[in-house]
């Protein structure tokens, strides 16, 4: 399945969201894709962004293990990024998968705030600070990206 619409129905997912586990298993996904997503690129993208990608894929596989060890909910169904085969606009995509998790922090974030256990609400914080470190990946991939646009496919 293509990387864009992967993030098309993570978001639609992430939209439909309710309570703090669903957000945390969306958030989950939403790590989990753009670990494939950066995993992809490393293997099938030019040689000039494999560091870049390989990052993203580290940072995001990082986030994943995080949220899974403080919400353990997160993680309970189908891993929708096992479904990335192709990536036909790979800037689009990386695109989408910014915004993407920028609705998951802003998700998690929420999901922060309405907590009263102090323990929960460090767990989405820490979750929150995983999203943007995803998110730093993925602007510094788009930035080097943006150099080979025409080699950047996969």
């Amino acid at each position: 399945m293509d990387a864009t619409a992967l993030v098309e129905a993570a978001r639609h997912a992430l939209a439909h969201a309710r309570g703090a586990g669903d957000v945390a298993e969306e958030a989950w996904q939403a790590q989990a894709l753009a670990e494939a997503v950066g995993g992809h690129l490393s293997l099938y993208g030019p040689a000039e962004l494999k560091d870049a990608a390989l990052s993203l894929g580290e940072t995001a596989g990082r986030a994943c293990a995080g949220l899974h060890r403080h919400h353990a909910g997160a993680r309970g169904g189908p891993v929708r990024a096992a479904r990335l085969s192709r990536m036909r606009d790979p800037v689009g995509a990386l695109r989408a998968l910014d915004a993407l998790l920028a609705e998951a922090g802003a998700a998690l974030l929420a999901v922060a705030c309405a907590l009263e256990d102090e323990q929960a609400h460090a767990g989405c914080v820490d979750a929150v600070d995983a999203v943007s470190e995803s998110r730093e990946e993925v602007a510094r991939l788009l930035g080097r990206c943006g150099r080979f646009v025409l080699g950047c496919a996969g």
